[in-house]
């Protein structure tokens, strides 16, 4: 999957079985690629590396929680329906021109 920014494309991995939801970017440094987190409603940033921005998306993938630059040791939780809501996490400073409201571009 790619998420379309501008003229840029930027991978996309689906964090799909227990580990890799989990570990996330746990221990990761010079992350180049997003994870998406399906029916999930909050991350945790313990053991990261690195700063990231986190993405809250509904079920039309419309943004309804952003923070960029968010650091390690910290624990996110989006007031959502976990049913219907997904978590993207992006290298830093990657959702700076994105806004509350806005649909991210996901392609297949």
């Amino acid at each position: 999957m790619k998420l379309k920014m501008n003229n840029t494309l930027l991978d996309i991995y689906v964090a799909k079985s227990f580990t890799d939801r989990l570990m996330g970017f746990m221990g990761k440094t010079n992350i180049q690629y997003g994870l998406l987190f399906p029916k999930c409603n909050s991350i945790h940033t313990f053991f990261m590396k690195e700063e990231i921005d986190v993405i809250g998306l509904n079920e039309k993938s419309e943004i309804i929680f952003l923070e960029p630059n968010v650091s390690k040791n910290k624990i996110i939780k989006i007031n959502h329906d976990i049913k219907k809501t997904s978590v993207l996490e992006l290298p830093k400073n990657t959702s700076l021109s994105f806004r509350i409201g806005d649909t991210l571009n996901l392609i297949l």
